[in-house]
């Protein structure tokens, strides 16, 4: 076992540039577990990497890889490692880092847990995303009673925060495109509105306010009611500047903050996202599977919108 298959890029562009190839399988260090991936997911944030649209972040160096979360099975482990033996079935996500749409990965122990005993690894593989949204709720320290928006309710994440938000006993409002309402409304959602003819004129006041979508952060923060809180896991990349220092402004003045971060979430957040799944609070919601050889179709797929859940790449 000395290469395994990879997506990889030799440029940035269009989802065309991605192909599989050959690159060795990971040297296994001190500290980490060797996992033989079944199956990932696409996200945004690997779009925008292989469209080169944060290349002061991912470089000119290629081949570059793609891939940020994983679902498999331990293949060996460092024997200084207890409580994981290969076999077990894991999920995680790479910290900071792509590379899981991959045969293998390695990652410390702190990068994964056991996955969903009650889920297949590809179904499972649609989810690690979910710990994205339970972060987001709990820097907006969402509680029971309160008023949710979720932006963009029927995407990764957001399909995901409808069904967390009212897990955690809150009044969920979601906007979604218009063909998705139905499916927002089956997840949980006590509301859902179509984006293309509800703007936030037409919306009351929220406690929390999700946003996937990373425009216009300025009309849906004047929706907030006092003390509310707005994280948004999104920029608007066309006016990146503009948009991040709309959030640090928001910091410092004005009624309602608006709070971004970047993921990196760590096991014991991984091993509370599948006590969700295995309680029935939370389901997974799969748009299409492609195979790894189909890479470039599943991001072709993603940018095309309209997304219902996730686009899973099936590897093993």
């Amino acid at each position: 076992m000395n290469d395994m298959r990879a997506a990889l890029y030799d440029s940035y562009g269009p989802p065309d540039v991605l192909y599989v190839g050959r690159v060795p399988v990971p040297t296994l260090k001190p500290g980490q577990v060797l996992v033989r991936v079944h199956a990932a997911s696409v996200n945004g944030g690997e779009l925008y990497g292989r469209a080169g649209r944060v290349r002061l972040v991912t470089g000119r160096t290629f081949p570059q890889r793609t891939g940020i979360d994983f679902a498999g099975e331990v293949a060996e482990v460092d024997p200084a490692i207890t409580g994981l033996r290969p076999g077990a079935r894991v999920w995680g996500v790479l910290p900071r880092t792509f590379g899981s749409a991959a045969e293998y990965v390695a990652v410390r122990p702190r990068n994964v847990s056991y996955a969903p005993e009650n889920l297949g690894l590809v179904e499972a593989a649609s989810l690690p995303v979910g710990t994205t949204a339970l972060t987001a709720f709990r820097k907006a320290r969402l509680e029971a009673g309160h008023r949710l928006l979720v932006r963009g309710g029927s995407g990764g994440v957001g399909s995901i925060a409808v069904q967390l938000g009212k897990a955690l006993g809150a009044h969920v409002t979601a906007l979604a495109g218009p063909k998705n309402l139905d499916l927002v409304r089956e997840l949980g959602a006590d509301e859902a509105h179509s984006y293309t003819t509800t703007g936030p004129s037409d919306l009351g006041r929220f406690d929390v306010i999700l946003d996937t979508v990373g425009t216009g952060l300025r009309s849906f923060r004047r929706l907030l009611a006092p003390g509310g809180r707005m994280v948004s896991i999104a920029f608007d990349l066309d006016h990146i500047a503009a948009s991040l220092g709309y959030v640090l402004a928001s910091t410092v003045h004005g009624r309602g903050r608006v709070r971004f971060f970047s993921g990196n979430p760590q096991h014991d957040l991984l091993a509370e996202l599948a006590g969700y799944v295995e309680s029935g609070a939370l389901r997974p919601v799969v748009d299409t599977v492609h195979p790894l050889s189909e890479i470039a179709a599943a991001h072709r797929a993603l940018e095309a919108g309209g997304v219902r859940g996730k686009h899973v790449i099936q590897v093993v």
